[in-house]
């Protein structure tokens, strides 16, 4: 990962067509998002019209999100090879035709494979969206963006439960995968105002590397999956774990090997991986996904089931939620551009994640709407501090011809994170008597962030020794100096 020169940096960065870029880019943050939240809304309606339950209706989700998972990290290095906004089209081309797919499914099966061709899709979106803000913009303006894009989602995630849940009150539930499928749509077309971002250099495609990945990731998360329903002893979990783990270790000696060749780039240069300061910026990642994932997504369930909501004031609710996560991320920018250390936002995030989390445990049947806004709140609010600045810091630590790569681990990161909590937070509430089910869920989740809070702390607490490593193995991006000088017409 050298390095990149001044003029290649130029190429690199772009710079035309900055507003068309910004404005496509976020419309599809703000599309996928919706998807994923106001589709566990659905669940319950998805469920009765198609004699559903168990695994296969949750599968609607965690397919969605296992497809996504698994597609992200390709997804971003293809962008890198062949063309930023290529991998952008073909992504909402696929996002667009799964999710009308989605809307006229008429069994379970087809709509849980519709669900996978959309995860699919999305790989796309995400991975090359986030690398060609990355390629565009630079320095405070990069921040802006990204802050921005946090925004967005945070907009995605807050009218999610609130617009699909009016529309499976008014019309059912075919209609929210329909209106989604009409957004994929105009991003599609957006992409014809795009320029066209990719690496100088392009060498072959590490076929072998991405074959190992997604299939060894995807049978991993099928395990997880298999093993919290069939029993972590069982033959369907323990044979496709041995594949999954027999698979991901033939991706690390696939990238090894051309790492040590030099002429071939490979999907995941595991320097990347082992950089203290990136692997900081991915662990907290991980983390803003891990304490808000099973909230998101079985809360409303839980609400519907046990208090009798409507679909609509249960999607009402989870604004408290997702609200902050609209309102705080340009927030969390303008004190990191005003000098702030990132690394402090962040930490601070994940321990209210943390202690929202420990709130909610004052969960009961029968709970009011006001008594739920403290911890739902707090939980938002962390979440919104510190989800629009973690993509810039990340970025600005890898060359420019690598952005797409270093966008999808951590889109491959948030995919995998709620594929995880999604299996692990649905275990927990297996394990008795619901409400006290929830209580179990919630304090491990406690737990977890407490722990990953102290693991960023870790990781991020020498930046100065971090940048020197990152500059001396090859991780770090040119100066801002150095790249405004040779590319004056990249975004500010």
């Amino acid at each position: 990962m050298a390095t990149e020169p001044p003029v290649r940096a130029a190429r690199e960065s772009g710079g035309s067509r900055p507003v068309s870029t910004l404005l496509v880019v976020l419309l599809g943050m703000l599309t996928l998002p919706m998807a994923m939240s106001g589709t566990t809304v659905a669940l319950p309606r998805i469920g009765a019209a198609l004699d559903a339950s168990g695994a296969a209706l949750q599968w609607v989700v965690v397919g969605y999100f296992l497809a996504a998972s698994s597609c992200m990290l390709v997804a971003g290095s293809l962008g890198d090879l062949y063309g930023r906004r290529r991998i952008l089209t073909a992504g909402a081309a696929l996002y667009t035709a799964g999710t009308l797919a989605s809307a006229g499914a008429p069994h379970i099966l087809l709509l849980d494979a519709a669900r996978l061709v959309s995860g699919i899709g999305a790989a796309g979106v995400m991975a090359s969206g986030g690398s060609l803000l990355a390629a565009t913009f630079n320095g405070p303006a990069r921040t802006r963006v990204f802050a921005s894009l946090g925004t967005t989602a945070g907009l995605g995630l807050a009218l999610g439960p609130t617009f699909s849940g009016w529309l499976v009150d008014a019309v059912g539930w075919r209609a929210t995968f329909l209106s989604y499928a009409v957004v994929g749509a105009v991003i599609l077309t957006g992409t014809r105002l795009l320029a066209e971002s990719r690496a100088e250099v392009r060498p072959r495609v590490d076929r072998a590397g991405a074959a190992t990945f997604i299939a060894g990731l995807a049978l991993a998360l099928f395990a997880v999956t298999q093993g919290s329903k069939a029993g972590w002893l069982s033959l369907g979990t323990l044979l496709p774990a041995a594949a999954a783990a027999a698979l991901l270790i033939a991706f690390v000696r696939v990238e090894q090997g051309l790492a040590r060749g030099g002429r071939d780039r490979p999907i995941l240069d595991l320097r990347l991986a082992r950089n203290p300061a990136f692997a900081g910026w991915a662990v907290g990642s991980f983390g803003l996904g891990a304490g808000t994932t099973g909230v998101l997504t079985f809360l409303p369930t839980y609400l519907q089931g046990v208090n009798g909501t409507t679909a609509r004031a249960a999607g009402l609710t989870l604004l408290l939620m997702t609200a902050p996560v609209l309102a705080l991320p340009p927030l969390g920018a303008r004190l990191v551009n005003r000098g702030v250390p990132a690394r402090h936002l962040l930490v601070l995030s994940l321990l209210l994640i943390a202690a929202g989390n420990a709130w909610l445990t004052t969960l009961h049947p029968g709970i009011p709407e006001s008594a739920l806004a403290g911890p739902l709140l707090t939980i938002g609010a962390g979440q919104g501090l510190s989800i629009g600045i973690i993509d810039a810091q990340a970025m600005s630590l890898v060359a420019p011809s690598e952005v797409g790569m270093a966008s999808g681990f951590l889109n491959t990161v948030r995919g995998t994170t709620g594929a995880l909590m999604l299996t692990v937070f649905g275990a927990l509430l297996l394990t008795g008597e619901l409400t006290e089910s929830w209580h179990l869920a919630l304090w491990t989740v406690t737990s977890l962030m407490t722990a990953l809070a102290l693991t960023t702390y870790v990781l991020l607490s020498r930046p100065a020794v971090g940048r020197r490593s990152a500059r001396r193995n090859g991780w770090a991006q040119p100066s801002a100096q150095s790249t405004s000088k040779a590319a004056p017409k990249t975004a500010r």
